[in-house]
């Protein structure tokens, strides 16, 4: 169990790490905007590195609670339901293969399913003019945390694959790792880095990433399991 949650753990890291660059078109613009806000001076890189931080970390936070969420209706269910592993193995599969197609620029269909999220959107968007603009480490955590659940085919990828956990714990354990592996590019694009930019348009880059995620999605579907199980 131990090994499994590990690889579950540096997985979840890797998927966040290589969707980075998905994250900036969703997540970017309003990362450089904290910086942009802040008046230039003395302390200025500290100041920055702070907001920063703390708007990343309201983020994850957000991430963690709602796969926490998640974790405890899949786990209920399980108990009633023996088929639901299954299942959910095939969702976050699935949600992986079409994270990939999305990355590499092949097809576009994850839109499909970040509709999903957007009525709580709709709920939730409008508390962020309360907060902006940021001027105070705790509106920059608030921020992060309420743009943490805007709808977004890389978390809900991921989120399946929370689902899979087998406790609430390790769910939200699961997307605190897929955090951080997004977190290099946002603070990357926070202090304004131009190589971050030119990652993002990096053809061959974002075709590799989203072949890795295709590979992440095929080895998570049930019948990969069951072959790899089968030849052990």
């Amino acid at each position: 169990m131990g090994e499994e949650l590990y690889l579950s753990y540096s997985s979840a890291f890797l998927i966040g790490l290589l969707g980075s660059t998905h994250c900036l078109s969703m997540c970017g613009g309003i990362s450089a905007s904290l910086s942009m806000a802040l008046p230039v001076g003395r302390g200025f890189r500290i100041r920055q590195t702070i907001m920063l931080l703390a708007f990343n970390g309201g983020r994850i936070g957000s991430y963690a609670l709602i796969a926490a969420l998640i974790a405890l209706l899949s786990t209920s269910a399980s108990g009633y339901w023996t088929q639901l592993g299954p299942v959910l193995r095939t969702l976050a599969g699935t949600l992986l293969i079409l994270m990939g197609l999305s990355m590499g620029q092949w097809w576009q269909g994850i839109r499909y399913v970040e509709r999903i999220g957007t009525p709580v959107w709709k709920r939730l968007s409008p508390l962020t003019r309360h907060v902006l603009p940021v001027h105070h480490v705790r509106q920059a955590l608030a921020l992060g945390a309420l743009w943490g659940w805007l709808p977004c085919g890389l978390v809900y990828s991921t989120l399946g694959w929370a689902a899979l956990q087998p406790t609430v714990g390790s769910a939200a354990t699961t997307m605190l790792f897929f955090g951080l592996g997004t977190l290099p590019s946002m603070l990357a694009t926070g202090y304004a880095a131009t190589w971050i930019r030119r990652l993002r348009e990096q053809k061959h880059f974002r075709q590799l990433a989203g072949l890795l995620l295709i590979g992440f999605g095929i080895w998570t579907l049930p019948v990969t399991a069951m072959l790899y199980s089968g030849h052990g």
